[in-house]
């Protein structure tokens, strides 16, 4: 059993803190990249590694870093722990915000014990995870990794038409950094499961070794609007009912599978959108995701193949728009090694996992050796006000990842 502890109370109630911030007159959180919501929490943050006594950085994409050199330690490629504070809509305070605040937590309590570390160690919040207001989603890590160009992210026009590069500068956030001006050693990043797994299982300790590939596809069902009295089902070319036949493949398929590819259509919007007209277009989302790359591809490739069949027999039009697509990762085998011998150390049980969630560290894993550590969610409720994870398995993550960023933070 190791003896050195997190300060439960400190971490709790820094999670407690951030998840006031942010909420609109109905009381909802929602902390949206690069809004004014997000300021507050970005601000509160800051403050919080100010008063830790580290050094801060902002790059020109928002992530904030901060950055702890030990004496002996400033040479060396850093360590990375983190993860994100911006929200979906009507958000849980703990998705993000949790592996953050405990990576914060770590760090202070590790300074306080009189560790030594071999090399800095870095607590990243990441700008955009959440992708609600700019696409894609995992935005400020994939800049960071090199993935997207940071002058095409600046330029990202958001659902509400701002400019994300406008916003950053508006809210104080413009950092003078260039995107990748850390390079880490390595990057561990904890959260909360967003699935039912853990609890279902009764493990309190998810070791993440691999990640969902995933793939993102707007639609466009162009028919020909009429009268919905008038017009025989037979001569019709109805966008609305070949939607439907697109949902009903996806999910058919899916279930029919012995695999673990999951298929869901998210949006969806019919035009002119009136009760009496047949639906002259659809325009809807496709989010497929696999942990292998070869039957992600293969259900892209289904699914193509259906749409050109119900193109011709709809009598309708169907194109497509490709809007984000991110390989499977497969998580770096010693840490995820490492992760589990901290629970046992704990007297923990683990569990290796796949996640179906995208997350920082499947960018970060493009340039560094990466992993994630999992705690369970309560019915695996996430992106809601009922997302929930109990004090006591928030305290044994965060201590688990104390473990494992000392013994990295060790190596050489």
């Amino acid at each position: 059993m190791s003896n050195l502890l997190i300060d439960a109370a400190r971490l709790l109630g820094r999670i407690h803190t951030l998840g006031t911030i942010g909420r609109n007159e109905e009381g909802r959180l929602v902390r949206l990249a690069a809004s004014d919501t997000e300021k507050l929490g970005r601000d509160q943050f800051v403050a919080w590694l100010q008063d830790a006594g580290l050094e801060v950085a902002v790059d020109r994409i928002g992530n904030i870093f901060g950055i702890w050199r030990h004496s002996g330690s400033v040479e060396q490629a850093p360590l990375l722990i983190g993860s994100h504070i911006d929200t979906v809509i009507n958000a849980g305070i703990y998705d993000g915000c949790y592996g953050v605040l405990s990576g914060l937590e770590v760090v202070e309590t590790l300074k306080a014990s009189g560790f030594a570390p071999t090399r800095p160690i870095a607590i990243a919040a990441f700008t955009n995870e959440e992708g609600v207001r700019y696409a894609p989603d995992m935005m400020g890590s994939l800049v960071h990794s090199g993935g997207l160009p940071t002058e095409d992210a600046l330029a990202t026009v958001g659902t509400d038409g701002s400019v994300l590069g406008e916003e950053l500068t508006r809210i104080g956030y413009s950092g003078a950094e260039e995107p990748g001006f850390l390079k880490p050693h390595a990057y561990v990043e904890l959260h909360v499961e967003q699935g039912p797994v853990l609890e279902r299982e009764g493990v309190p300790i998810g070791a993440v070794e691999n990640l969902q590939g995933i793939s993102w596809q707007r639609m466009t069902i162009d028919g020909v609007a009429n009268h919905a009295g008038t017009t025989p089902m037979s001569m019709r070319r109805d966008a609305g009912h070949a939607a439907a036949r697109v949902i009903s493949f996806l999910r058919d398929r899916a279930m029919a599978s012995s695999t673990s590819t999951v298929a869901t259509v998210g949006c969806i919007a019919f035009e002119p959108n009136a009760i009496n007209v047949i639906p002259s277009r659809a325009t809807f989302t496709v989010d497929l995701r696999d942990p292998d790359a070869e039957r992600l591809r293969a259900e892209e490739a289904a699914l193509a193949a259906f749409l050109q069949e119900l193109a011709a027999a709809e009598g309708v039009t169907i194109s497509t728009e490709r809007l984000a697509r991110f390989e499977p990762v497969t998580f770096d085998a010693r840490i995820v090694e490492i992760i589990e011998q901290a629970a046992v150390r704990r007297g923990l049980a683990s569990k290796r996992m796949t996640s179906g969630a995208g997350h920082d560290a499947q960018m970060i894993a493009r340039i560094a050796p990466a992993a994630m550590i999992f705690v369970p969610s309560v019915g695996g409720i996430s992106h809601n006000p009922l997302e929930y994870t109990p004090d006591d398995d928030l305290i044994a993550g965060a201590n688990v990842l104390l473990d494992v960023v000392k013994s990295l933070a060790s190596a050489g």
